[in-house]
């Protein structure tokens, strides 16, 4: 397993993650042995990076992930989870944010994580589920840091989603220690320009910005919630199909242009279009950990097989931004 370091945490985490989503499924609706099972086999592969939320199954995935990590004890892995702050919270930020990190650490039999995320779209004004950039830099990261001297989290985190402006003022302002990032092949703007008039949100040059303030960088959607495996089916336990996240208005169109990709598999550069997604997800030295939802412990080894089998080659990434240059000019 490669290790990567983060950001400026210091922390060395490995390149593939354990994503505790509820879109795969595995942690929220699994079953409690296969669950067991590929945390296990996840630990002994070398992922030292397992990440959950309160949102995910209405807590049953960290209540399951601190069942599997009390019960395996292994040393050295970092847990990072997430709060939302709904409107009717708004007023009270302070403490709505201590009860929600008090709740997860409880249904993860933790003391503290080390990595405590805003789940909250971050926008120029704030509204509805989102909030304003200066409600997150006043009053979220003074809420964070006196967790953080309580000694209840270690590193403070955004979830990079809203108006690309607004993302920037925050990372920029070096207040937070974590991003969690939208980077996939559907859409890498994260990474560099987009095509003119390209159907998915311009998140202009995002990794610019984390390397710039020395945030670690946790790579999200790297298959569009499912829709980069180029199919439409879901296993049994995995969610309903998500909305899509920076990409098109409606999974069925990630699907037909994720299909317009299989010439990385018929060229050779992967066996499949999932393997390519998640070797295109490493492939910028800005990620440093990346999460692959799953619904079964199989699905973990397909994306462990994927990131060790390294990076994307050039060739391959040039070929991918030939073939996404088709998409300029689509209905998003």
């Amino acid at each position: 397993m490669e290790f990567r370091t983060f950001g400026r945490t210091g922390m060395q985490l490995s390149l593939l993650g354990f994503g505790c989503g509820a879109v795969g499924g595995l942690m929220v609706r699994g079953d409690a042995a296969d669950q067991e099972r590929a945390i296990a086999r996840a630990i002994a592969a070398g992922v030292n990076y397992f990440d959950t939320a309160v949102q995910y199954g209405d807590g049953e995935s960290e209540k399951n992930l601190g069942r599997v990590l009390e019960k395996l004890k292994p040393a050295g892995v970092v847990v990072g989870t997430k709060v939302r702050l709904p409107p009717d919270d708004r007023g009270r930020i302070d403490e709505a944010v201590r009860l929600s990190l008090e709740g997860s650490l409880a249904r993860l039999r933790l003391e503290r994580v080390d990595i405590f995320h805003l789940h909250n779209p971050i926008t120029e004004q704030g509204g509805g589920p989102a909030l304003s950039a200066r409600q997150v830099l006043d009053e979220v990261v003074p809420a964070f840091e006196r967790l953080r001297e309580q000694g209840k989290i270690r590193f403070l985190g955004i979830t990079a989603l809203g108006d690309t402006a607004a993302l920037h003022q925050v990372i920029d302002a070096r207040v937070f220690d974590s991003a969690q990032v939208v980077y996939n092949m559907l859409n890498p703007s994260a990474a560099g320009e987009l095509p003119p008039r390209y159907p998915a949100q311009d998140y202009g040059r995002l990794f610019d910005h984390t390397q710039a303030a020395g945030v670690g960088v946790v790579g999200i959607r790297v298959l569009a919630g499912g829709a980069l495996s180029g199919s439409a089916e879901r296993h049994p336990i995995a969610g309903a199909a998500p909305e899509p996240i920076g990409s098109a208005m409606s999974y069925d169109a990630d699907v037909a242009r994720a299909r317009r990709l299989m010439p990385l598999v018929e060229e050779g550069f992967a066996a499949s279009l999932t393997e390519a997604a998640t070797r295109f997800a490493i492939s910028h030295p800005a990620m440093g950990t990346i999460l692959v939802g799953m619904a079964t412990p199989q699905q973990f080894e397909d994306a462990l097989a994927a990131v060790e089998k390294g990076p994307l080659p050039h060739a391959a990434l040039e070929l991918l931004s030939v073939l996404r240059q088709a998409f300029a000019g689509e209905a998003r």
